[in-house]
């Protein structure tokens, strides 16, 4: 998507530890009009797969994947919930996840009420990395009976082995800008053709 590709190379700050610094406008302070494109790429790319509902993990992937329902006519948004809240019931799938940007475990939990065995759920989140985020989601989709249609990442770190091991598993992920490269010394950012 060459829109977020510019986006990325005007705004985005590579830092130590292969860490893409994107909060001026994916998932702090957020563009709204470049989320709207984003929707509409990923109902582009999976508007035919029948889905039924979007599930991302929380925080980042929820405005991402609210945008992407709108897309795709308003269908449900579940968010994995990451640790135990008094309004969740005990009645949840869960699954263990490790965030690669915050280095820390997450045990990440979705009410049974809102994911079903007929649902075809559409995985989306901000960025792919070491997978983590996307085997834990995909594992809550197993846990429920339902079918993964695939997976919409914004931005996927291409070095890094996440994306090769979910499709090498059979995982559809359609990723709307690959980076191949960055440099943070430099500033520089190499994207996939």
């Amino acid at each position: 998507m060459e829109l977020l590709k510019q986006r990325i190379i005007k705004d985005a700050v590579v830092k130590k530890g292969n860490v893409l610094k994107v909060d001026g406008f994916l998932n702090h302070r957020i563009d709204v009009r470049l989320y709207d494109e984003i929707g509409k790429e990923f109902y582009r790319l999976f508007g035919k797969e029948n889905v039924t509902k979007i599930l991302t993990v929380e925080a980042s992937g929820i405005g991402i994947a609210c945008i992407t329902a709108q897309a795709f006519g308003y269908i449900p948004v579940v968010f994995a919930k990451k640790g135990k809240t008094s309004n969740i019931s005990d009645d949840v799938y869960t699954s263990r996840i490790t965030s690669f940007t915050h280095g820390v475990d997450y045990d990440i939990m979705v009410s049974k009420e809102y994911l079903e065995s007929g649902d075809r759920v559409l995985i989306i989140d901000d960025f792919l990395a070491n997978g983590e985020a996307v085997k834990g989601l995909a594992l809550l989709v197993s846990q429920a009976g339902a079918e993964l249609v695939g997976a919409g990442i914004v931005i996927e770190k291409g070095f890094q082995p996440g994306g090769k091991e979910l499709r090498g598993k059979g995982v559809r992920v359609e990723s709307l800008a690959i980076i191949e490269s960055m440099n943070d010394e430099t500033g520089e950012i190499t994207f996939r053709i």
